[in-house]
């Protein structure tokens, strides 16, 4: 019979911090942005600052946003130190992955938030215009973080798999 392999906190805590920005995307991209895009001008914009602002000023969440990309590389450090090559490869590349998601967010998301935030919001054309700018190019955006987290969140997934598979031999 196979022992079951110690648990590592970091890797969990990489994993499961991984599924949740992936989850936390993905809404965006099936969920809130598809709704939103139905919605005129002014409810759009209006409902997408308060969300950025919610999200781009909570220290919880941006300690989360980077405590993953922390615990990532740690896990694929330790698994380096204790042998576990293929699980260490694994954790290796999705710590890039979501490094991509990282650089994605600070480059294009959170300053097309930040713009959204400082356009004038008191007529139909500035409305219109400040929604044009930011809708498709944060959308784009948000669709790469999405995949470079799910692919992260499989890769943590499949280090876990293949070092209690290491450890039960």
């Amino acid at each position: 019979m196979r022992s079951a392999a110690p648990k590592d906190p970091v890797l969990v805590a990489a994993t499961l911090g991984t599924g949740l920005m992936a989850g936390l995307y993905l809404a965006f991209d099936i969920g809130v942005m598809p709704v939103l895009g139905r919605r005129e001008d002014e409810r759009f914009v209006a409902a997408m600052r308060r969300a950025n602002d919610a999200l781009d000023d909570d220290g919880a969440f941006g300690t989360l946003f980077l405590g993953v990309f922390v615990a990532t590389g740690l896990a694929a450090r330790r698994l380096a130190r204790a042998d576990h090559g293929d699980a260490a490869r694994r954790a290796r590349a999705a710590a890039v992955l979501y490094g991509l998601s990282v650089v994605t967010t600070v480059c294009v998301n959170l300053p097309l938030n930040r713009r959204l935030r400082a356009a004038p919001g008191h007529s139909a054309t500035a409305l219109a215009g400040a929604r044009a700018a930011y809708e498709l190019p944060w959308r784009r955006a948000n669709a790469v973080r999405t995949a470079a987290c799910l692919g992260a969140l499989a890769l943590l997934t499949g280090a876990m798999a293949n070092r209690r598979g290491a450890v039960a031999r």
